[in-house]
């Protein structure tokens, strides 16, 4: 006697072959913006464009244009002929050798920014991972570091960098620039360092890795967007910085731009269109760290995600 069971009896379904119907399409409803709503995104982005781009436009065509045509009674925002050789000739003007304070300011500000995070990336690592006597009391000290301006002790500096034999150095002002930005470094790298588990040191630690090498291979690569903040601030800062520069600089070699762009503006007469030419000048190289250090904000920011 055989027995059949419902399962070995009942037909079975037959499968169908996915459609490949081209009329059938998915609709997105939820996704979908209204055109009038787009159009007026649209507006608004170009309307901050144009009023964060409407200064430097202004400097540009000021720029390229004669020093009467600035000072004309009837002035225009395009120039009537264009003067590309300004760009050329503010370079061997008898008020400050331009090339000079260009070179001056990129050797501070690079090494201003690297002093800052040989130190900053240590302190902030040990004040997030280790907890000492007096920690919160160094964390609060470093923070009121950041209120005082470095144009407030320009005079107390003065006499220490005669005292060191430093004054009227790039050094002198490298280590102003570091000491006044390294409190805001060690705050911001701090907070990304607390943010990352301590059992991710520990694994690693168990795996045999030491100290110097957790940091570096480990905790690094999950603190880049903390870095590049960093860099960034600290860049910047030293590129603009101007009272201490002032002060600690007299040789007109020595002077950053920031400071050599003032001997453009005399008592009776200014040259604006130098004014405009080195101004443009100046903004260039910030605009390069800021296109090459956004794929590293986001191939941090990814890093981080995925570890």
């Amino acid at each position: 006697m055989t027995v059949t069971t419902a399962s070995a009896t009942a037909p079975r379904k037959a499968t169908r072959p996915p459609s490949d119907n081209p009329k059938r399409v998915r609709k997105y409803t939820a996704d979908q913006v209204p055109i009038g709503s787009l159009l007026l995104r649209m507006f608004a982005g170009l309307v901050v464009l144009v009023v964060f781009m409407l200064p430097y436009l202004i400097m540009f065509f000021g720029s390229v244009k004669t020093k009467a045509e600035i000072r004309s009674v009837d002035p225009t925002y395009f120039p009537t002929e264009w003067h590309w050789d300004n760009y050329v000739t503010m370079w061997a003007t008898p008020e400050t050798p331009l090339l000079q304070n260009l070179i001056s300011t990129l050797v501070i500000s690079l090494c201003a920014t690297l002093l800052v995070l040989a130190v900053a990336l240590p302190a902030a690592y040990y004040t997030a991972r280790f907890r000492f006597p007096g920690r919160l009391v160094f964390l609060f000290l470093v923070i009121v570091t950041q209120m005082v301006q470095p144009a407030v002790l320009t005079s107390g500096l003065f006499r220490q960098f005669i005292a060191l034999g430093i004054l009227d150095t790039w050094a002198a002002m490298i280590l102003v620039n570091a000491a006044f930005n390294l409190s805001f470094a060690v705050w911001i790298m701090h907070s990304f360092f607390a943010s990352i588990p301590k059992e991710v040191d520990e694994a690693a630690q168990i795996d045999g890795a030491g100290t110097f090498t957790v940091l570096t291979k480990i905790n690094l690569p999950l603190v880049w967007p903390g870095i590049v903040t960093a860099v960034v601030f600290t860049f910047v800062a030293s590129w603009n910085e101007f009272a201490a520069s002032l002060v600690l600089l007299s040789t007109a070699g020595n002077q950053p731009l920031s400071v050599a762009l003032t001997k453009f503006v005399g008592q009776y007469e200014t040259s604006w269109h130098y004014v405009f030419g080195v101004s443009i000048v100046a903004i260039v190289p910030v605009v390069i760290l800021f296109m090459a250090i956004e794929k590293r904000l986001v191939g941090g920011l990814v890093a981080g995600s995925v570890k």
